[in-house]
C-alpha cells in the first residue's frame, strides 16, 4: 500500500520582502467563544477502558476524516482556483508529492482532492481499516493514520486561513472551532502529528485548547517562522 506524500522544501525569500500579514479574523475574541458544545474534549479523547488501541485510532480518525470534508463542503464554492492558487495556509505552501516523489503544483481544491481521495480510499479498505472481527489491523497502521491526520491539518488549517470569513457568513464558525479543537486534543493525545507542523496554528490552538487543559507548543516561535513565505 502506498500513501502520496508531502513533503517540506525550503523556498527563498528571493530577496524580496515578505508580504504584511493580514489580521487574522479567526483569532477574535468574540469568534473563538463560538462553540457548539461544552464537552470537554480532553476527557473524550482518550482511550475508553477495553477498547484497542487501533479500534480507536480507526474508529476517530473515520470520523474526523467525514466531518473536515463536510466542513471544507460548506466552503468548497469558494476555494477555486483562481481564488485559492495554491494551497496556502498563513505564509506557508503546501504541496502535492505522487508516488514517484515528483512535486505536483496544483491549487487548493486540487490539493484537497487529493487529500480527500487517498483518504476516501484507505478507510474504506478492509486491508487497512479492518471492519470485519477477527481481521487484524496492518503493521503500518499507525503510520497510515499519522500521515491521514497531517493531511487533515492542513485542510482545517487552510479553511481559517483563507476561508474564515465565509464560513462566518455561513454561521459555522462554532461547528469549525468545535471540530478543531477536538482533532487538535485528539492528535496530542495520541502525538499523531508532529508539532513542528501544526505550529503555524499555535496561536489559534492556544486560543481554542487551553480551556480544555492543552497548552500550545513552541508558540512563542511562531511568528518568526512565518515572516517568510515557505514550501511544504
Amino acid at each position: 500500500l502506498s500513501f502520496i506524500s508531502c513533503r517540506k522544501s525550503k523556498g527563498k525569500p528571493n530577496g524580496k520582502k515578505p508580504a504584511p500579514e493580514e489580521k487574522k479574523l479567526y483569532l477574535e475574541p468574540e469568534y473563538t467563544k463560538s462553540r457548539i458544545t461544552d464537552f470537554e474534549f480532553k476527557e473524550l479523547v482518550m482511550l475508553p477502558r477495553e477498547i484497542d488501541l487501533n479500534e480507536w485510532l480507526a474508529s476517530n480518525t473515520t470520523t474526523f476524516f467525514h466531518h473536515i470534508n463536510l466542513q471544507y463542503s460548506t466552503i468548497s464554492e469558494f476555494c477555486t482556483g483562481e481564488s485559492c492558487q495554491t494551497m496556502a495556509v498563513c505564509n506557508t505552501q503546501y504541496y502535492w508529492y505522487d508516488e514517484r516523489g515528483k512535486k505536483i503544483k496544483c491549487t487548493a481544491p486540487q490539493y484537497v482532492d487529493f487529500v480527500m481521495s487517498s483518504v476516501q480510499k484507505l478507510v474504506t479498505d478492509e486491508d487497512v481499516f479492518p471492519t470485519k472481527y477477527g481481521k487484524e489491523f496492518p503493521n503500518s497502521f499507525e503510520s497510515l493514520v499519522k500521515k491521514i491526520c497531517k493531511y487533515l491539518f492542513h485542510v482545517l488549517a487552510h479553511i481559517y486561513s483563507s476561508h474564515f470569513k465565509e464560513t462566518l457568513a455561513l454561521e459555522l464558525h462554532g461547528h469549525l472551532n468545535t471540530l478543531y479543537t477536538h482533532f487538535i486534543l485528539f492528535i496530542r493525545e495520541f502525538n499523531l502529528v508532529d508539532p513542528k507542523e501544526t505550529t503555524i496554528m499555535d496561536d489559534l490552538t492556544e486560543v481554542l485548547c487551553s480551556s480544555s487543559g492543552s497548552s500550545s507548543n513552541g508558540s512563542s516561535n511562531s511568528a518568526g517562522a512565518q515572516n517568510h513565505v515557505k514550501e511544504r
